[in-house]
């Protein structure tokens, strides 16, 4: 699944008339890098949730001939990343696990290393993360298994699992999670998935996937497009 339902205001001018999905970046939109990436990965059916200018996205999908299957879940309101992938629950079919990838992140971060890591262990999600500087980090044991969360800023802290040696790591925005998350989901149309995971981090295990010596971008402003492409070119991605 790719989560493309947001409006894009980080990104504003360039989301004036589009969504941040179809921001092109290298001459290649977002939305066929990830795409493009979930393909490699071996995803034969790939959901899109859409809401701000999502006719655009669909316009998109229809005009382009991807080799998978892809399915749009439009949100008549903004469903939060929680809610947006309980909402396209229909369209999965709870006998495999969910790749989940933000549609603006570009990464070399390997799926296919990440389902390995999960299936080879007893977790119901395995997340991206890495350390590096971020207000808000996801606590993790010394079993790389997901233990809490602060705000660095506001001090704000959940802690899930106590009496632990907690490390703070940035979550990445790509995620892999079992069927059973979806089972397991609250009653609330809207939340948040990491508020989620934290919930269920306090009786099941959540695994890390550290990828501190692989590239990754997250297309935050408008500023720094210009940066990051000179990156992309540099590292050939």
């Amino acid at each position: 699944m790719i989560f493309a339902a947001g409006l894009g205001t980080r990104l504003y001018p360039l989301t004036k008339d589009k969504p941040k999905a179809l921001v092109e970046i290298s001459g290649k939109t977002l939305l066929e890098r990830c795409i493009e990436k979930l393909i490699k990965a071996g995803c034969k059916k790939i959901v899109i949730n859409v809401h701000y200018f999502g006719e655009k996205i669909k316009y998109f999908i229809e005009k382009n001939n991807f080799s998978a299957e892809i399915i749009l879940s439009e949100e008549e309101t903004l469903l939060d990343t929680g809610g947006g992938l309980k909402a396209a629950k229909k369209y999965f079919s709870l006998k495999e696990n969910i790749l989940i990838h933000n549609v603006d992140i570009i990464s070399e971060i390997d799926p296919l290393l990440m389902q390995d890591k999960l299936n080879n262990s007893n977790a119901l999600a395995i997340l991206a993360v890495s350390k590096r500087l971020s207000s808000r980090q996801l606590l993790f044991n010394q079993e790389n298994l997901l233990s809490g969360w602060q705000n660095t800023q506001t001090k704000e802290e959940i802690i899930t699992r106590e009496n632990q040696i907690l490390t703070p790591l940035a979550f990445s925005g790509v995620h892999i999670i079992r069927p059973e998350v979806l089972e397991l989901m609250p009653k609330e149309e809207k939340f948040s998935i990491i508020n989620h995971y934290l919930q269920l981090s306090r009786n099941n295990n959540l695994l890390a996937f550290k990828h501190e010596n692989l590239l990754w971008y997250d297309l935050g402003k408008y500023e720094q497009i210009a940066e990051i492409e000179q990156q992309l070119i540099q590292n050939c991605i």
